[in-house]
């Protein structure tokens, strides 16, 4: 029917199979205390992973679906095995740090079409090193042992633990996951981004205070992304000590390891962002995009947990978009824009939606987008772009036509090509848009908001008073809220009613910071339209700019198209 499977992680499992018609991410995607499929937009909503033989074509959206997977496995929730199409790296990264530090097996299988197909449609599977076996289908399995990594000197004494017990198994996980990703070899990168010190379950701080006890430091400069909490005022904001603590125990953890408490989501934001060509090991999925897409960097989109294996060696696996081919465009997306978007308010609402789209249009592939350079984006207008792609695509990059630095002859000459209309826009809009037109909450800043995001929301308020039980939230990073309060714009947004936090984001903001009494949320950000009512229990509507002031000042956001859709 086809070659052998692959055993990525070699071990024993059967079950009932739960065979996904699209990927998943796993934080935001599904509730780790239970296993159950949360994202209310994917078609297994509601659907139980325990237990299962889970299949997929590969994962897609966080980095931080590795956390979620380790947790399922530490509690005893997690499928019985992972069959994948292809090569995925989120999940995977979370069963290996399970089997190499908690002893736990959770076998991960790599099975190429049609053998895929005929599995999928079987009730009931058996998965072992010596075949899998369903329903009339018999595949011979091969292991990934097998595969070929050449190592540096450097490497392999680190592997012999002279550098310490936590960079050995810092370098153990990597040359994991860099034979399952086809690597030849790893090399060296310039500086990290943690994104695994979010508290999305009690395993990443199981895993952080682990390494840490056996020694851990890194070895690069490294960045730290949003944490859970606002560090200093956590417990002055009435968050519950069993989460509030421990959230805050993760991020001192990492903190003692030698990582900078930047404590944002968006480190491009950063003095020091990195430069073209430059080989760098990030994790976070927004950060991940806009790096390799708008500022030419190279990085792969790395889980978390391996994203402090980067920060200790120094080294990555030579895979994906640190190579040239990998960052080639197999789909272009020749995108219908309305001639009036300009005149209606310079892009409002239009990248978010842009990026859903284009990630749904290309959902395992690094995409070229034309048709938008007329729109001359802003790099606000890119943020957004390239952190809604990230929620419906695997791919760690994309290009725009005229934007993008490596645009320019990006496409493989067999690229296919797929057409994305004012319909389909319209489409997009109205179901992400769709709910109460009360309004409790504005929710901004995701990812973190810029300075020049700050002003704009100061501007568009002009000093006036959020409505009463309105609540308007703003987060943003310690740096850009620097500079916000230096100049008086965060004195204006304050004096409108508007909360600023540091630290935190709302893909981890929790209650009371998380007003309790919100039940319907407006926001401007593709990326928490889609993960809010998994996240929030809430319903959460994508409105522009505009809109989210008339809520905040009014209350009300009638569902309605933006006017350069209208």
């Amino acid at each position: 029917m086809s070659g052998p499977a692959l055993a990525v992680l070699e071990g024993r499992a059967e079950g009932p199979v739960l065979a996904l018609s699209e990927p998943l991410s796993f934080w935001g995607g599904v509730d780790p205390a239970t296993g159950r499929i949360i994202d209310v937009h994917h078609p297994a909503h509601g659907a139980t992973v325990s237990g299962t033989v889970l299949m997929m074509p590969t994962s897609r959206g966080s980095c931080t679906g590795s956390g979620v997977l380790l947790d399922l496995v530490l509690g005893g929730r997690a499928p019985a095995a992972l069959v994948f199409a292809g090569p995925e790296d989120v999940l995977t990264l979370g069963a290996v740090v399970a089997a190499e530090l908690f002893g736990h097996a959770l076998p991960v299988f790599r099975v190429a079409e049609p053998a895929y197909a005929a599995l999928a449609k079987a009730g009931h599977a058996r998965l072992g090193p010596d075949g899998i076996e369903a329903e009339g289908l018999a595949l011979p399995v091969e292991p990934l042992s097998g595969v070929d990594l050449a190592l540096s000197e450097g490497d392999r004494a680190c592997l012999a633990g002279e550098r310490g017990e936590a960079a050995r198994q810092a370098m153990r996980i990597l040359t994991v996951l860099a034979r399952q990703q086809g690597a030849e070899r790893l090399i060296d990168v310039t500086r990290a981004h943690i994104d695994g010190c979010i508290y999305a379950s009690p395993a990443n701080l199981i895993f952080a205070e682990t390494m840490e006890r056996l020694g851990a430091k890194v070895a690069i400069p490294t960045t730290m992304n949003a944490i859970s909490v606002d560090r200093e005022n956590w417990e002055r904001q009435g968050v519950e000590p069993g989460f509030g603590g421990p959230a805050a125990r993760l991020a001192d953890s990492y903190v003692r390891m030698g990582a900078r408490p930047s404590f944002t989501c968006a480190p491009y934001l950063l003095a020091d962002a990195p430069d073209a060509g430059e080989a760098i090991g990030w994790s976070e999925s927004n950060a991940v995009i806009y790096a390799n897409s708008v500022l030419g960097a190279r990085t792969a989109k790395h889980p978390d947990f391996l994203d402090l294996c980067i920060a200790l060696t120094g080294r990555a696996p030579l895979a994906g978009p640190y190579l040239d081919a990998p960052r080639r465009a197999a789909r272009i997306l020749d995108f219908e824009t309305p001639t009036n978007l300009r005149d209606a308010g310079i892009g409002d609402g239009f990248w978010p939606l842009a990026g859903y789209l284009a990630g749904l249009a290309s959902p395992d592939r690094v995409p070229l987008l034309t048709g938008l350079d007329r729109l001359k984006p802003t790099p606000d207008d890119l943020k957004a772009l390239c952190a809604a792609f990230g929620t419906t695509s695997a791919a760690p990059m994309l290009h725009v036509e005229g934007v993008t630095p490596e645009a320019r002859g990006a496409a493989l000459p067999e690229a296919d090509r797929v057409a994305i209309t004012l319909a389909d826009l319209a489409g997009a809009w109205a179901r992400l848009n769709a709910g109460p037109e009360a309004v409790e909450l504005v929710a901004l800043g995701s990812p973190h908001a810029s300075l020049a995001e700050c002003r704009a929301l100061a501007v568009a308020l002009d000093g006036r008073r959020c409505a009463q039980g309105v609540s308007v939230i703003v987060t943003a990073g310690r740096d850009v809220i620097a500079e916000a309060w230096a100049e008086g714009t965060l004195a204006r947004l304050m004096a409108s009613g508007v909360t600023v936090f540091p630290d935190l984001c709302w893909c981890s903001i929790s209650r009371p910071v998380f007003p309790t009494e919100a039940r319907t949320v407006l926001t401007n950000s593709g990326k928490y339209a889609h993960y809010g009512p998994g996240l929030s229990g809430c319903a959460v509507r994508l409105g522009t700019l505009s809109d989210c002031v008339e809520a905040a000042l009014t209350g009300r956001a009638p569902a309605r198209l933006p006017p350069w859709l209208g």
